[in-house]
């Protein structure tokens, strides 16, 4: 009987085992491919001038990558600027101060709004955020880099407010009952324990959604002007890379060395995404060591 369970748990552990080391290779094939079909245009030009020009002229062999790299960090960065305060405050209201009324009525809304397809939001920014900041501004037609990180805002806020209401629900009851019973208010508690104890847990989180963001395509899309430019303001038009690479596969292929263009522009997103949140991930052990109660 024990000989029984010892193969059971064996098999178990060397099935988990090899499913994760599945779930590696599918990264490094992914990685690898890319890395090949980009190679003709890496061996062709110089990698640095690549990465450094503005220019893009794919008629011409021009492929500056410069204002896409630009745009794709601007629009996630504005994005993770005006989300993460929203989500934060949101949940922490949910989780402490939120009847059980009022919190049976807006998780269910938090997470409906977490399936919406993306292009609805797309459509929803370019009818509204896009003239809002036209009229705004007098000079801009709206399709820009703020316009872009609003849209892109609000997508992740659903997915940033559910996942930290469920940090917070995992912080046992009776750390607040403490707090709360040596004469600390709710607000303290708040912060003194409940922030506190959650703080990798926010980090995690925080990283999760800028990942989300920076692969974010159909929504941005549609409300960023796509124009192959450096962006110098907030109302400036920009081009981010996975809309790029929407845009233009599959339609100027026969152009030469566009192709293996736009794969070093998935390339560059690809690594710009492992690259972040590998050094997320160890400040994250940082922090986790730091912030132990």
């Amino acid at each position: 009987m024990q000989r029984l369970r010892a193969v059971k748990d064996k098999s178990v552990r060397y099935s988990m085992m090899g499913i994760s080391i599945f779930g590696i290779l599918i990264l490094i094939v992914m990685g690898l491919a890319l890395f090949i079909k980009a190679f003709p245009i890496i061996k062709e030009q110089n990698l640095w001038v690549l990465l450094t020009s503005g220019s893009w002229k794919p008629f011409k062999g021009e492929y500056g990558f410069l204002p896409f790299i630009v745009s794709t960090l601007f629009v996630s960065t504005i994005a993770i600027v005006i989300a993460l305060p929203l989500s934060l405050l949101t949940s922490i209201y949910l989780n402490s101060f939120a009847s059980r009324t009022i919190r049976r009525v807006f998780e269910p809304a938090v997470d409906l709004l977490s399936g919406i397809p993306p292009v609805i939001y797309g459509v929803w920014g370019t009818l509204t955020i896009v003239p809002l900041i036209s009229r705004f501004t007098g000079f801009s037609a709206g399709y820009s880099v703020l316009a872009g990180g609003i849209v892109l805002a609000v997508m992740i806020v659903p997915l940033l407010v559910s996942i930290l209401i469920e940090i917070f629900h995992s912080i046992p009851v009776e750390m607040t009952d403490a707090s709360l019973s040596l004469g600390a208010t709710k607000w303290q508690t708040v912060k003194r324990v409940i922030l506190r104890r959650s703080f990798p847990g926010i980090i995690a989180a925080t990283v999760l959604a800028i990942s989300r963001a920076f692969g974010e395509t159909i929504a941005v899309l549609m409300v960023c002007g796509n124009r192959p430019q450096i962006p110098h303001s907030l109302f400036d038009a920009c081009y981010p890379i996975p809309a790029l690479i929407a845009n233009n596969y599959g339609e100027m292929l026969s152009t030469p060395g566009y192709e293996s263009a736009l794969m070093l522009a998935a390339l560059l997103l690809f690594v710009i995404i492992f690259l972040f949140n590998g050094l997320s991930r160890v400040t994250l052990n940082r922090i986790e060591k730091r912030f132990q109660l």
